[in-house]
């Protein structure tokens, strides 16, 4: 590795539900399961830290049972913190699951929306550091000013950007401010058709778009390749693009190949929507092992 993840966005608490199907208005369905996790940026910690990588995290986290269900979670797979808890809990993010595995999400902000610049400068950024800034950032604005703030002293550092599921809520004029600092975009094809219209998202150097069960499209120096995705039942797709943003840091991390570290991405969202519950990212050696078998079965290739 050549340094360190340092995720700059949110761990939550996941509230997950598992339904047949979402309710209709002022209907009520039972859920067959019920689950509270560590989810939220969490999840893409943790995909990266099973990849191998050493992970920072930069956000807050609250006092409560729930800002200790997340710190422990957060210990439990070597992820180091550099806040220490504020006084009000962390927040919490209902999830419901449907029969075909989609997700839908209900959030509501906690102490992790309390970021100031004073608070990543006491983050000590090392060579070859990657810094994860996820879009939910952006809607709080003592997260998004510490964020604009504390970037541009990164200088050589490589800036990634998932810009989640709420990117059109973002003004123009922080994407403006934002985006000179991004090297690498890594979203899902609802997120990045939202993106396209934003000023300056075609200057970032690499665009990461996943597709899917398809793979995801990979965008470097102006050429677009399709690397393809792997065959899978899925049965909660709730945590995917986490894996694979967190396994392609990783990889970026390890100095893979572009299309190697978005292959083994792929993998790993694979292996993840195979399993119920959002923090579901495979360990490297499972990655490994579904990229050996496809090899077998003459499937891998771009």
């Amino acid at each position: 590795m050549t340094g360190r993840l340092v995720h700059t966005g949110q761990a939550v608490v996941d509230l997950v539900m598992r339904v047949e199907a979402l309710p209709p208005p002022g209907g009520d369905v039972l859920a067959s399961d019920v689950r509270f996790t560590a989810g939220g940026g969490f999840n893409v910690m943790a995909a990266a830290a099973r990849a191998g990588a050493e992970v920072v995290y930069a956000g807050e986290h609250g006092t409560g049972r729930f800002g200790d269900l997340v710190r422990e979670a957060l210990a439990a797979e070597g992820i180091e913190l550099v806040q220490t808890p504020v006084a009000s809990d962390t927040g919490v993010c209902v999830v419901l699951v449907d029969a075909a595995g989609e997700r839908t999400f209900i959030t509501e902000t906690g102490a992790e929306g309390t970021l100031t610049a004073e608070h990543l400068h006491r983050v000590r950024p090392r060579a070859g550091d990657l810094v994860y800034v996820t879009g939910y950032s952006l809607l709080r604005e003592s997260n998004r000013d510490a964020l604009l703030e504390w970037l541009p002293s990164m200088g050589e550092h490589r800036v990634l950007l998932d810009p989640g599921p709420l990117a059109a809520d973002v003004g123009p004029d922080v994407w403006r401010a934002l985006l000179p600092h991004v090297d690498i975009l890594s979203c899902n094809a609802a997120e990045a058709a939202a993106m396209s219209t934003v000023d300056g998202v075609e200057a970032v150097a690499v665009r990461v778009t996943r597709v899917g069960a398809a793979g995801c499209d990979v965008v470097e120096n102006g050429v677009t390749v399709r690397v393809p995705g792997f065959p899978v039942d899925p049965v909660d797709t709730n945590g995917a693009g986490d894996a694979h943003a967190g396994v392609l840091a990783a990889e970026l991390l390890r100095d893979s190949p572009l299309l190697v570290a978005a292959e083994r991405a792929n993998a790993a969202a694979a292996i993840a929507v195979g399993r119920y519950g959002p923090a579901t990212s495979p360990s490297r050696a499972e990655v490994d092992e579904l990229l050996a078998s496809q090899e077998q079965l003459g499937h891998r290739g771009y």
